[in-house]
């Protein structure tokens, strides 16, 4: 069985963390921080906007190769994943704007929980 779609997802995914970790290593070009975040605040943004698609990814990413080898409807596969980038997008860019509140950080999140719980009851289904 293949998981091209899954694939598609993760090599999104990839490039949107490449993305993010080229900001983090701008700004410690800028910041003169080689280690941790030097009580920069532009810095310690820009780590935890990385590291919280980090925490995430695998998880959703996870689940959608899980659902997919076990044949999984297409179009939700799709529609997760789509939903997954996209609420990550607005997620960095929320945080980005804001370190508060924002509309593009709740989205994101929003968007991020909704695919794993969906997810997770579609592999729960699929397996009870």
């Amino acid at each position: 069985m293949h998981a091209e779609i899954t694939a598609l997802y993760v090599a999104l995914t990839s490039l949107l963390f490449i993305g993010l970790s080229y900001r983090v290593s701008a700004q410690r070009k800028r910041s003169k921080v080689s280690l941790g975040t030097g009580d920069d605040p532009a810095l310690e943004k820009a780590v935890r906007i990385q590291a919280n698609l980090a925490e995430y990814a695998p998880v959703a990413l996870l689940l959608m190769l899980v659902y997919e080898l076990n044949g999984g409807a297409v179009w939700l596969l799709h529609l997760a994943g789509t939903v997954f980038i996209i609420g990550r997008v607005m997620h960095a860019q929320g945080l980005t704007s804001s370190a508060g509140t924002s509309v593009g950080r709740f989205s994101g999140v929003l968007a991020t929980w909704s695919v794993i719980v969906i997810l997770a009851a579609a592999n729960l289904w699929k397996v009870l």
